[in-house]
């Protein structure tokens, strides 16, 4: 049965070192949730802390209603699963899926239906009777997450679990562990500092900075419109230009580059004229004939369906930080080589405003719970 998983006020520390701060979150029954961010940050600690592995020095932590904190690890009723599978490589597929409904004292006749159940569910009945060691990455991974659910746990908490996998694999496990935990419908906090997994597999995001919540949104939403440089960066590419704004009527002009304005109706109100970052995905450039900026190609590289572009222009600031774009081939007119000149503008619709140092989405409608 799924639960809500209600964190609030939590804190961890390690000494001096506090790792995580004053930290509140929701996870929605039935959801998949999932933290993000650089190593260190932050995010395996809080999965240890809701899972019991390592202690908490502040705030509570709840399943639906019940406070979880002072309740041993065995007593949580949690399914995990770790990145280096830790499956028993003496037992074959099926007795490690059975092994925690045996310590659980579970009725011969429910344990094997339970397990039948779940290696059919994780696509693995082919190879119950297998050891792990004749087992590919991805087939062992299936084991250790139906070993996980069999035990119907209120919270699946999965701690880096593709990170050993190959890049194939990768993208084939995120899809199978998502339409898994969908079938099932558990609970379910993952942990990556893996972008695109990130984005591919979950309900919602919530991305982490030095034990800090920095966002908490859908992929599509915190993707599209982050809340401050930090979540923009971290989470694909971003370009960053320092421009300025001022007010016009019924909206903003807003200064990119020498030569370059846009105007945007979906500022903030009431910001008068400022100084700002400006910052567009290499994917939210337009072609244009005039008001643009000249880019120069420096580096490009075909990748079928798109090419990606180094590019440099007159005015930049970094000449060692090339300026990103991403064209779509379905869509161009020219393939463009390394010395051409090109102009482009930044998609007013699709780019993101920031306050000068970086904190604080000058976009309407930016929230950091988005």
């Amino acid at each position: 049965m799924s639960v809500t998983i209600s964190i609030n006020n939590a804190v961890k520390k390690y000494g001096e070192n506090t790792v995580v701060r004053d930290l509140d979150l929701q996870v929605n029954k039935g959801e998949l949730f999932t933290l993000l961010g650089p190593s260190g940050c932050g995010k395996t600690t809080l999965l240890r802390m809701i899972a019991g592995f390592s202690t908490i020095e502040g705030g509570t932590f709840a399943f639906d209603d019940k406070i979880i904190n002072d309740i041993p690890a065995h007593k949580r009723n949690i399914g995990m699963v770790f990145q280096n599978y830790a499956i028993f490589p003496h037992l074959t597929v099926r007795q490690n899926v059975e092994y925690g409904l045996k310590i659980r004292k579970i009725k011969k006749e429910e344990l094997r239906k339970r397990a039948d159940d779940i290696l059919d569910v994780v696509k693995i009945t082919d190879y119950q009777d297998r050891l792990p060691e004749n087992l590919s990455g991805g087939q062992q991974q299936r084991v250790a997450l139906a070993r996980a659910i069999v035990i119907h746990p209120n919270v699946l908490l999965m701690d880096e679990p593709l990170s050993n996998l190959d890049a194939k694999l990768r993208v084939e496990m995120r899809g199978a562990i998502r339409e898994i935990q969908k079938r099932v419908d558990i609970t379910t906090v993952y942990v990556t500092h893996d972008q695109e997994e990130a984005l591919a597999i979950s309900d919602r995001i919530a991305v982490m900075k030095e034990g800090v919540i920095q966002q908490i949104g859908a992929p599509e939403s915190i993707y599209t419109r982050p809340y401050n440089i930090f979540v923009s960066t971290f989470l694909g590419q971003s370009n960053i230009f320092k421009g300025s704004i001022k007010s016009e009527a019924g909206g903003y002009a807003v200064k990119v580059a020498d030569g370059c304005s846009i105007y945007m109706d979906n500022v903030r109100g009431q910001l008068g004229s400022i100084d700002a970052l400006v910052v567009a995905r290499p994917e939210e450039f337009i072609h244009c004939e005039e008001g643009g900026i000249d880019f120069k190609v420096r580096n490009k590289v075909f990748l079928g369906k798109y090419t990606h572009y180094e590019l440099e222009f007159a005015g930049m600031e970094d000449k060692d930080v090339p300026i990103q774009y991403t064209q779509d081939i379905g869509q161009a007119s020219k393939i463009y080589n390394v010395g051409d000149t090109i102009m482009l503008k930044p998609n007013s619709a699709k780019i993101n405003l920031f306050s000068l140092d970086g904190e604080n989405s000058l976009i309407q409608g930016v929230e950091y719970n988005a």
